[in-house]
């Protein structure tokens, strides 16, 4: 469409608060991408050949963003979300589409996104990995609001701070479930803090942060494959219970050596296993807290070779050696900041590892880093079921290292 076309098409939206649309696909993120006169337009909690009556919430000279006002023809998958809060809570995106095909969707919305922004020619050995698509959840942070006499719990409506009040959860692990359903009345009892985080490990042990009277606090134990992994709520973990080990898995890979890197290594996450393999092993964590226990579950998992650098990556990034042998890099969703990207394409590793929860920031990241790195291989984890992400796996090598395969 010329830009001419689209300015007079995007005049019209201008006008509009409701437009009869039809749902072409998913994108990232999980929203349903339909088109009025060429224009994108984002519908969330929308299905593959949805058509929809939506009411716009978003209006910019080349996009908006609506919500569905009414269904006049379902998708061919559409169904009926199994949980009773999903159509206000903003936890959950995708409960109305069937469970696999949401990881088909989801997959096929990474590589277009990962091909258009990043410009990566898709790999023949990607793989897509998966598992429970429901009770899965090991973490959860929930919201209270007290009234007079009573306290409310329960998550955060969709693009809002109002409190979507829960009877159940069904991504949650039992025993999260359980508590959250609990939780109400412990809270009646004293002050309420605004956010609550849970956590779940080994047994079924449940910490609580912050310190609440009658619920437990502390310290868990969660084992993954020959490791165990000593963490508390207030902790970044990775949430699927069945899928940890294969996070890992896919992380690592087969290579072994005498010198690896982990930035942004949380509780060690990839440093203790890193450390079976590799003679000597940095990790580094900005977070005081994660470090903290990085360096208990060196002890607790008995490695040598594992040193623990508290440091925000950025500061410590200009420690980096040239020509250093494996970095592994878990960046936040926002992905890596330039600072460090810049550093990365200046003195390249020949080993690169890239684990991401956001298609779009790795597509950014990918553009860049291919100036000096190929894709070697790509796994694509459905760590997050329900909700529109996907965790990706990307292992890079650099462009004059022969390949390992």
């Amino acid at each position: 469409m010329c830009s001419d076309t689209r300015g007079k098409a995007g005049a019209r939206l201008a006008e509009l608060d409701e437009i009869e649309v039809v749902v072409e696909k998913l994108v990232s993120g999980g929203d349903g991408l339909a088109r009025f006169e060429g224009i994108p337009i984002f519908v969330s909690r929308s299905a593959p050949g949805d058509r929809l009556i939506v009411r716009l919430s978003e209006r910019r000279p080349d996009y908006g963003r609506a919500e569905i006002v009414r269904i006049l023809q379902p998708g061919p998958r559409r169904r009926e979300p199994p949980c009773p809060h999903f159509s206000r809570c903003g936890g959950c995106a995708l409960q109305h589409l069937e469970d696999a095909y949401q990881v088909e969707l989801k997959a096929a919305a990474v590589r277009e996104t990962l091909e258009r922004i990043g410009g990566v020619e898709w790999p023949a050995n990607a793989s897509l990995v998966s598992g429970e698509a429901w009770g899965y959840r090991l973490r959860t942070s929930l919201h209270s609001e007290s009234a007079e006499t009573t306290v409310q719990v329960g998550y955060f409506a969709r693009h809002s701070h109002d409190l979507v009040p829960i009877r159940v959860c069904p991504i949650l692990v039992p025993e999260l479930e359980v508590a959250a359903q609990q939780l109400p009345a412990i809270l009646a009892a004293g002050r309420a803090p605004r956010r609550i985080d849970l956590a779940v490990g080994d047994g079924g042990r449940l910490t609580v942060a912050p310190v609440i009277a009658g619920l437990p606090h502390g310290p868990i134990d969660l084992t993954v494959g020959d490791d165990v992994y000593r963490f508390d709520a207030r902790c970044f973990f990775q949430a699927h219970r069945g899928l940890v080990g294969a996070l890992i898995e896919a992380a690592l890979g087969s290579d072994s050596g005498e010198l690896a890197f982990d930035l942004y290594a949380g509780v060690g996450l990839f440093s203790v296993p890193l450390s079976h393999r590799y003679r000597r092993v940095i990790a580094v964590e900005g977070n005081s807290i994660a470090a903290r226990y990085a360096r208990i579950n060196r002890k607790e998992n008995a490695v040598t070779g594992l040193e623990v650098e508290h440091l925000a990556v950025e500061n410590w990034i200009e420690h980096l050696p040239e020509d250093a042998e494996r970095i592994v890099v878990d960046p936040p969703r926002e992905g890596l900041v330039p600072k460090v990207r810049r550093s990365l394409l200046t003195r390249p590793p020949r080993h690169l590892t890239y684990v991401s929860c956001d298609a779009a920031t790795l597509a950014r990241d990918l553009r860049a880093l291919k100036r000096h790195f190929r894709i070697d291989a790509l796994t694509l984890i459905d760590m997050f079921p329900q909700s529109g992400q996907m965790e990706v796996v990307a292992q890079l090598r650099r462009s004059d290292q022969a390949s390992d395969d």
